[in-house]
């Protein structure tokens, strides 16, 4: 693929993680199956704190928002007390998060609850985030050339900042300067990349986006955004068309930055 010169008005760059920072395999193959393993155990261990209450608040409510769809799980309130009735909603839960997840959702509620499960798993070493080994060093040189990096995933916040402190190159978190996630807007709108631009002080077209992913792509542009798409093992294919259309990189060391010597 070469090389891709950086357009001289970027400021800023814009980073994905699944298929851009990290690989798919990891996301699919250890996060997500972690959180279908451990559902149930979780919300049994921390069903009377506060936080997990609220996660399963913000479940309820979006299970009743999602009531018309077919397959939707409803989670009832507790009608009382008792084991057998905490069960009852626990797996109401339980079958809930696993409806959502194999529609591959991306609600707010869900992703609360996975970076709660994931900030513990992090915490006690059973979870390291992975990263393609090319992404610190060329994040390195790309700050020491004055440029800001941000990243933007449906992940939520917390859930991308476990990713980076609890790494497979240690704790990276201090090269980011600062991170969004589906709260600004979901990933395929063009006015997402706008309030980002708004929130970092910029204009869109001081901001380059790396992503794997076509259709952010093609909104982040919509917006007067930059766009490359980042090719990677286990990410999926791309059209001819969009081949051609788009500019395109397998490792972050390809791009070109204008002070770069």
């Amino acid at each position: 693929m070469g090389v891709l010169p950086v357009p001289a008005e970027v400021r800023a760059i814009l980073l994905d993680i699944e298929g851009t920072t990290t690989p798919i395999a990891f996301v699919q193959e250890t996060l997500f199956p972690y959180i279908k393993d451990n559902v149930k155990e979780y919300l049994r261990a921390h069903w009377e704190e506060e936080e997990c209450q609220r996660d399963v608040g913000l479940l309820r409510k979006q299970a009743q928002e999602d009531s018309s769809l077919d397959g939707a799980v409803p989670i009832p309130l507790e009608s009382g007390s008792g084991e057998e009735e905490l069960e009852r909603v626990i797996q109401a839960v339980v079958d809930n998060v696993h409806w959502q997840m194999s529609m591959d959702r991306k609600t707010t509620a869900l992703k609360q609850l996975q970076g709660h499960m994931w900030r513990a798993a992090y915490a006690t070493g059973l979870v390291k985030g992975e990263i393609f080994e090319d992404v610190v060093p060329a994040i390195r040189k790309w700050r020491e050339a004055g440029m800001k990096v941000y990243i933007y995933s449906s992940g939520s916040i917390e859930a991308q900042k476990l990713l980076f402190s609890y790494s497979t190159e240690g704790d990276i978190l201090e090269l980011f300067d600062g991170h969004f996630d589906t709260k600004i807007g979901p990933k395929v709108e063009s006015e997402s990349y706008r309030r980002i631009a708004a929130s970092i002080g910029c204009a869109t077209n001081n901001i380059l986006f790396l992503t794997d992913v076509p259709r952010e792509a093609s909104a982040a542009e919509e917006a007067d955004t930059h766009v490359a798409v980042v090719i990677r093992p286990g990410n999926a294919g791309l059209t001819d068309d969009e081949k051609s259309y788009y500019s395109l990189i397998s490792s972050f060391t390809e791009l070109f930055l204008p002070s770069s010597t």
